[in-house]
């Protein structure tokens, strides 16, 4: 497998990982339809659940224009099956222990926290159309009106 970062315009290599409700994620099973792979650093943090939550409020638009969303981090399935319940999220969350699909789209990045440089995910989100090509992506997100943000490129395509 190709793993170097995707880019717009480019198809996005396909690859796989575990996911919540005992699924398995494959990206090229997914074809012919939107699909918005949200990348966030950890389960149930402040930021995280916040941005998770306005996903979760607004998947019904999100259905209604056929696209579907999935979450990732480097959380195991244990922690995202507590905190896809604890939100009640209509959608699936995927674990990337690995990070494979971090990697590919190159969101492992060297941040200061309680003042060591440690790694972990910038949050970013990107939007892949029907046949399976980057078409936006968002980096160093800000999680207010975020997911409105990704609604908005969706309904665009």
């Amino acid at each position: 497998m190709n793993t170097a970062p995707s880019a717009i315009g480019l198809e996005v290599p396909d690859f796989s990982l575990p996911a919540t409700s005992g699924k398995t994620f494959q990206l090229k099973a997914l074809r012919g339809q939107p699909l918005v792979i949200y990348f966030y650093p950890k389960d149930s943090t402040p930021g995280c659940t916040t941005e998770a939550g306005q996903f979760r409020d607004l998947h019904d638009e999100f259905v209604k224009v056929g696209a579907s969303i999935w979450g990732v981090s480097r959380d195991s399935l244990k922690s995202h099956e507590n905190f896809k319940t604890k939100l009640g999220l209509p959608f699936e969350l995927l674990c990337d222990a690995d990070e494979l699909a971090c990697q590919l789209f190159d969101v492992i990045k060297m941040k200061n926290m309680y003042g060591k440089q440690v790694k972990g995910i910038e949050r970013s989100s990107f939007l892949i159309d029907r046949t399976g090509r980057l078409v936006q992506e968002w980096r160093g997100v800000k999680v207010e009106g975020h997911a409105a943000v990704v609604l908005d490129a969706v309904k665009s395509l």
